[in-house]
Protein backbone atom coordinates (compact mmCIF):
# COMPACT_ATOMS: atom_id res chain seq x y z
CA UNK A 1 0.00 0.00 0.00
CA UNK A 2 1.52 3.43 -0.86
CA UNK A 3 0.29 5.72 2.20
CA UNK A 4 2.29 3.31 4.59
CA UNK A 5 4.87 2.91 2.12
CA UNK A 6 5.25 6.67 2.06
CA UNK A 7 4.98 7.02 5.59
CA UNK A 8 8.15 4.57 6.11
CA UNK A 9 10.14 6.19 4.00
CA UNK A 10 9.81 9.83 5.24
CA UNK A 11 10.08 8.36 8.87
CA UNK A 12 13.76 6.82 7.66
CA UNK A 13 14.82 10.07 5.79
CA UNK A 14 13.41 12.67 8.86
CA UNK A 15 14.46 10.14 11.36
CA UNK A 16 12.12 12.01 13.48
CA UNK A 17 10.72 10.13 16.70
CA UNK A 18 7.45 11.58 16.33
CA UNK A 19 6.61 9.97 13.61
CA UNK A 20 4.65 6.89 12.94
CA UNK A 21 1.93 7.47 15.40
CA UNK A 22 -1.73 9.38 14.78
CA UNK A 23 -0.13 12.82 16.39
CA UNK A 24 3.06 13.38 17.45
CA UNK A 25 3.67 13.42 21.43
CA UNK A 26 5.50 16.92 22.21
CA UNK A 27 6.59 16.08 25.87
CA UNK A 28 8.14 19.25 26.38
CA UNK A 29 5.35 21.17 25.21
CA UNK A 30 3.09 18.88 27.25
CA UNK A 31 0.66 18.62 23.80
CA UNK A 32 -0.15 16.29 20.81
CA UNK A 33 -0.54 17.72 17.33
CA UNK A 34 -2.43 16.20 14.25
CA UNK A 35 -3.21 16.74 10.56
CA UNK A 36 -5.48 14.97 8.17
CA UNK A 37 -6.23 16.17 4.72
CA UNK A 38 -10.06 15.36 3.08
CA UNK A 39 -9.80 15.53 -0.66
CA UNK A 40 -13.19 15.52 -3.07
CA UNK A 41 -13.38 12.76 -5.31
CA UNK A 42 -10.60 10.71 -2.86
CA UNK A 43 -12.74 10.82 0.58
CA UNK A 44 -15.61 12.46 -0.41
CA UNK A 45 -18.15 13.36 -3.55
CA UNK A 46 -19.33 16.73 -3.44
CA UNK A 47 -22.96 15.63 -4.86
CA UNK A 48 -23.07 12.92 -2.16
CA UNK A 49 -22.44 15.19 1.24
CA UNK A 50 -24.19 18.53 2.28
CA UNK A 51 -21.07 21.49 3.25
CA UNK A 52 -22.34 21.33 6.90
CA UNK A 53 -21.86 17.59 6.96
CA UNK A 54 -18.31 18.18 5.24
CA UNK A 55 -16.92 20.85 7.90
CA UNK A 56 -18.73 18.62 10.35
CA UNK A 57 -16.54 15.65 9.34
CA UNK A 58 -13.18 17.36 8.80
CA UNK A 59 -13.05 18.66 11.96
CA UNK A 60 -14.34 15.62 13.60
CA UNK A 61 -11.80 13.33 11.97
CA UNK A 62 -9.02 15.53 13.23
CA UNK A 63 -10.41 15.24 16.71
CA UNK A 64 -10.30 11.64 16.78
CA UNK A 65 -6.66 11.10 16.19
CA UNK A 66 -6.54 13.82 19.57
CA UNK A 67 -8.59 11.75 21.11
CA UNK A 68 -6.87 8.85 20.69
CA UNK A 69 -3.62 9.58 21.25
CA UNK A 70 -5.30 10.24 24.50
CA UNK A 71 -4.72 13.98 24.61
CA UNK A 72 -7.30 16.69 25.56
CA UNK A 73 -8.63 18.55 21.92
CA UNK A 74 -8.30 22.02 22.61
CA UNK A 75 -7.37 23.77 18.76
CA UNK A 76 -7.66 23.49 15.06
CA UNK A 77 -6.74 25.47 12.30
CA UNK A 78 -8.70 25.06 9.19
CA UNK A 79 -7.29 25.49 5.70
CA UNK A 80 -9.00 25.26 2.16
CA UNK A 81 -8.78 24.74 -1.56
CA UNK A 82 -11.38 26.27 -3.34
CA UNK A 83 -12.30 25.88 -6.86
CA UNK A 84 -13.73 28.99 -8.65
CA UNK A 85 -17.66 27.86 -8.27
CA UNK A 86 -17.69 27.96 -4.67
CA UNK A 87 -19.89 30.29 -3.04
CA UNK A 88 -20.03 31.78 0.27
CA UNK A 89 -23.08 29.60 1.13
CA UNK A 90 -21.06 26.86 0.98
CA UNK A 91 -18.23 28.94 3.71
CA UNK A 92 -21.49 29.82 5.48
CA UNK A 93 -22.52 25.98 5.63
CA UNK A 94 -19.13 24.42 5.86
CA UNK A 95 -17.70 26.43 8.93
CA UNK A 96 -21.13 25.87 10.58
CA UNK A 97 -20.38 22.02 10.69
CA UNK A 98 -16.95 22.89 11.65
CA UNK A 99 -18.20 24.69 15.08
CA UNK A 100 -21.18 22.22 15.91
CA UNK A 101 -18.15 19.51 15.52
CA UNK A 102 -16.50 21.37 18.02
CA UNK A 103 -18.96 21.91 20.52
CA UNK A 104 -18.25 23.87 23.74
CA UNK A 105 -14.64 23.24 24.55
CA UNK A 106 -13.09 23.24 20.76
CA UNK A 107 -11.47 26.55 18.97
CA UNK A 108 -11.17 26.83 15.76
CA UNK A 109 -8.08 29.12 15.66
CA UNK A 110 -6.74 30.17 12.20
CA UNK A 111 -6.27 28.21 8.84
CA UNK A 112 -5.79 29.63 5.03
CA UNK A 113 -8.23 30.04 2.08
CA UNK A 114 -6.54 29.50 -1.60
CA UNK A 115 -8.22 28.60 -5.22
CA UNK A 116 -7.88 25.16 -7.06
CA UNK A 117 -9.65 22.77 -9.12
CA UNK A 118 -10.98 20.81 -6.16
CA UNK A 119 -11.82 20.75 -3.11
CA UNK A 120 -9.20 20.10 -0.85
CA UNK A 121 -9.36 20.61 3.49
CA UNK A 122 -6.47 20.46 5.72
CA UNK A 123 -6.95 20.61 9.37
CA UNK A 124 -4.27 20.57 11.88
CA UNK A 125 -5.48 19.45 15.61
CA UNK A 126 -3.37 20.46 18.93
CA UNK A 127 -4.82 19.27 21.96
CA UNK A 128 -2.83 19.23 25.92
CA UNK A 129 -1.33 16.18 27.71
CA UNK A 130 -1.69 17.30 31.04
CA UNK A 131 -2.35 14.64 33.37
CA UNK A 132 -2.95 11.83 31.17
CA UNK A 133 -0.99 8.73 29.86
CA UNK A 134 -0.36 9.69 25.99
CA UNK A 135 -0.74 6.36 24.50
CA UNK A 136 1.42 4.62 21.38
CA UNK A 137 0.53 2.10 18.83
CA UNK A 138 3.69 0.48 20.47
CA UNK A 139 2.68 0.09 23.50
CA UNK A 140 0.18 -3.26 23.82
CA UNK A 141 1.86 -5.54 26.20
CA UNK A 142 1.29 -9.67 26.63
CA UNK A 143 -1.38 -10.17 29.09
CA UNK A 144 -3.89 -7.04 28.53
CA UNK A 145 -7.21 -7.55 27.09
CA UNK A 146 -8.36 -5.76 23.33
CA UNK A 147 -11.14 -3.27 23.90
CA UNK A 148 -13.21 -1.25 22.01
CA UNK A 149 -15.56 1.82 21.96
CA UNK A 150 -18.56 0.74 19.98
CA UNK A 151 -20.13 -0.54 17.32
CA UNK A 152 -18.03 -1.17 13.78
CA UNK A 153 -19.35 -1.55 10.06
CA UNK A 154 -21.71 1.04 10.01
CA UNK A 155 -20.23 3.77 8.08
CA UNK A 156 -18.59 1.86 5.19
CA UNK A 157 -22.50 0.45 5.06
CA UNK A 158 -23.66 4.20 5.15
CA UNK A 159 -22.03 4.45 1.92
CA UNK A 160 -22.60 2.30 0.26
CA UNK A 161 -26.65 3.32 0.72
CA UNK A 162 -25.65 7.17 -0.38
CA UNK A 163 -27.68 9.45 -0.37
CA UNK A 164 -31.21 8.06 0.96
CA UNK A 165 -30.55 4.48 2.68
CA UNK A 166 -30.71 3.72 6.11
CA UNK A 167 -30.84 6.93 8.23
CA UNK A 168 -29.11 5.58 10.82
CA UNK A 169 -26.11 4.23 8.75
CA UNK A 170 -26.01 6.83 6.51
CA UNK A 171 -25.47 9.43 9.43
CA UNK A 172 -22.48 7.10 10.72
CA UNK A 173 -20.70 7.74 7.85
CA UNK A 174 -21.75 11.26 6.84
CA UNK A 175 -21.63 12.68 10.85
CA UNK A 176 -19.52 10.44 12.92
CA UNK A 177 -18.68 11.19 16.48
CA UNK A 178 -14.74 10.80 17.90
CA UNK A 179 -14.69 8.88 20.91
CA UNK A 180 -13.08 11.77 23.12
CA UNK A 181 -14.92 10.69 26.59
CA UNK A 182 -13.53 6.86 26.19
CA UNK A 183 -10.61 7.70 25.08
CA UNK A 184 -9.88 10.54 27.92
CA UNK A 185 -10.90 7.80 30.92
CA UNK A 186 -8.08 5.55 29.27
CA UNK A 187 -5.52 7.95 29.72
CA UNK A 188 -6.76 9.37 32.97
CA UNK A 189 -7.28 6.25 34.90
CA UNK A 190 -4.15 3.52 33.06
CA UNK A 191 -0.97 3.68 34.58
CA UNK A 192 2.09 2.21 31.85
CA UNK A 193 1.89 1.60 28.34
CA UNK A 194 -0.76 0.53 26.67
CA UNK A 195 -2.05 1.45 22.78
CA UNK A 196 -4.53 2.81 21.16
CA UNK A 197 -5.98 3.89 17.99
CA UNK A 198 -9.36 5.11 15.87
CA UNK A 199 -10.65 2.63 13.36
CA UNK A 200 -10.33 5.56 10.75
CA UNK A 201 -8.89 2.90 8.03
CA UNK A 202 -10.87 -0.19 9.69
CA UNK A 203 -11.02 -2.47 12.20
CA UNK A 204 -8.37 -4.65 11.18
CA UNK A 205 -6.14 -1.50 9.97
CA UNK A 206 -5.82 -0.71 13.96
CA UNK A 207 -5.61 -4.30 15.22
CA UNK A 208 -2.62 -4.97 12.66
CA UNK A 209 -1.08 -1.67 13.35
CA UNK A 210 -0.76 -2.06 16.93
CA UNK A 211 0.31 -5.53 16.54
CA UNK A 212 3.06 -4.77 14.18
CA UNK A 213 4.07 -2.04 16.04
CA UNK A 214 4.34 -3.50 19.84
CA UNK A 215 5.75 -7.08 18.59
CA UNK A 216 2.64 -8.75 19.64
CA UNK A 217 -0.62 -11.11 19.05
CA UNK A 218 -3.91 -9.96 19.14
CA UNK A 219 -6.03 -12.74 19.29
CA UNK A 220 -9.60 -11.34 18.46
CA UNK A 221 -13.11 -13.37 18.93
CA UNK A 222 -15.01 -12.19 15.71
CA UNK A 223 -18.28 -12.90 17.67
CA UNK A 224 -17.42 -10.41 20.51
CA UNK A 225 -17.01 -6.97 17.88
CA UNK A 226 -20.17 -5.09 18.11
CA UNK A 227 -21.87 -4.02 15.04
CA UNK A 228 -25.48 -3.15 14.43
CA UNK A 229 -27.76 -5.58 12.91
CA UNK A 230 -28.79 -3.64 9.94
CA UNK A 231 -25.80 -4.04 8.27
CA UNK A 232 -26.35 -7.85 7.47
CA UNK A 233 -28.67 -6.76 4.95
CA UNK A 234 -25.38 -6.71 2.49
CA UNK A 235 -23.09 -10.60 2.05
CA UNK A 236 -20.01 -8.84 2.83
CA UNK A 237 -21.17 -7.64 6.24
CA UNK A 238 -18.25 -9.55 7.87
CA UNK A 239 -15.80 -7.53 5.58
CA UNK A 240 -17.56 -4.40 6.50
CA UNK A 241 -16.97 -5.09 10.42
CA UNK A 242 -13.43 -5.41 9.50
CA UNK A 243 -12.11 -3.30 6.64
CA UNK A 244 -15.00 -0.90 6.26
CA UNK A 245 -13.23 2.07 8.08
CA UNK A 246 -14.73 5.85 9.12
CA UNK A 247 -16.78 4.52 12.37
CA UNK A 248 -13.54 6.73 14.62
CA UNK A 249 -14.41 4.11 17.26
CA UNK A 250 -11.71 3.54 19.58
CA UNK A 251 -9.18 0.38 20.07
CA UNK A 252 -6.97 -0.25 22.73
CA UNK A 253 -5.56 -2.31 24.79
CA UNK A 254 -5.28 -2.17 28.17
CA UNK A 255 -5.00 -4.03 32.13
CA UNK A 256 -7.69 -6.97 32.74
CA UNK A 257 -9.33 -4.87 35.26
CA UNK A 258 -10.13 -2.06 33.55
CA UNK A 259 -13.72 -1.86 33.85
CA UNK A 260 -14.71 0.06 30.75
CA UNK A 261 -14.91 -0.91 26.98
CA UNK A 262 -16.49 -4.13 25.23
CA UNK A 263 -13.78 -7.29 25.34
CA UNK A 264 -12.95 -8.36 22.03
CA UNK A 265 -9.68 -9.87 22.35
CA UNK A 266 -6.70 -10.70 24.47
CA UNK A 267 -2.36 -9.49 23.36
CA UNK A 268 -0.38 -12.41 23.73
CA UNK A 269 2.63 -13.84 22.20
CA UNK A 270 3.35 -13.99 18.41
CA UNK A 271 2.96 -11.19 15.95
CA UNK A 272 -0.31 -10.30 13.82
CA UNK A 273 -3.72 -10.83 14.77
CA UNK A 274 -5.80 -13.35 15.09
CA UNK A 275 -8.75 -14.37 13.57
CA UNK A 276 -10.91 -17.30 13.30
CA UNK A 277 -8.10 -19.46 13.94
CA UNK A 278 -5.75 -17.98 11.33
CA UNK A 279 -3.07 -15.18 12.14
CA UNK A 280 -3.19 -12.22 9.38
CA UNK A 281 0.05 -10.82 8.80
CA UNK A 282 0.97 -7.12 8.01
CA UNK A 283 0.89 -7.96 4.42
CA UNK A 284 -2.21 -9.13 3.97
CA UNK A 285 -4.17 -6.85 6.18
CA UNK A 286 -2.72 -4.18 4.18
CA UNK A 287 -4.26 -5.92 0.93
CA UNK A 288 -7.79 -5.14 2.04
CA UNK A 289 -7.41 -1.71 3.66
CA UNK A 290 -8.45 1.45 1.89
CA UNK A 291 -5.94 2.98 -0.62
CA UNK A 292 -5.97 6.49 -0.98
CA UNK A 293 -3.46 6.34 -4.11
CA UNK A 294 -5.84 3.82 -5.89
CA UNK A 295 -8.91 6.08 -6.26
CA UNK A 296 -10.32 6.93 -9.82
CA UNK A 297 -12.02 9.96 -10.08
Amino acid sequence: MKEKEFISVIKNILNSKYIGDDCAYLKDLCIVVSQDSLVEDVHFKKNLIAPFQLGYKSVMVNISDIAASGGKPLYLTVSLSLPENIDADFIKEFYSGCKKACGDNIEIIGGDITGSDKIYISVCAIGKTHERNISSRSGALTGQKVIVSGVHGSSAAGLRLLPNGCEKLVKAHLEPKAQVEFAANISKNVEGKYAMMDTSDGLMDALSTIANESGVLLDIDFKKIPYDKEIEQFDDWKDLILYGGEDYQIVATVPQDYPKGIEIGTVKEGLGVKLNGKIYTKEEVEKRIYNHFGVKS
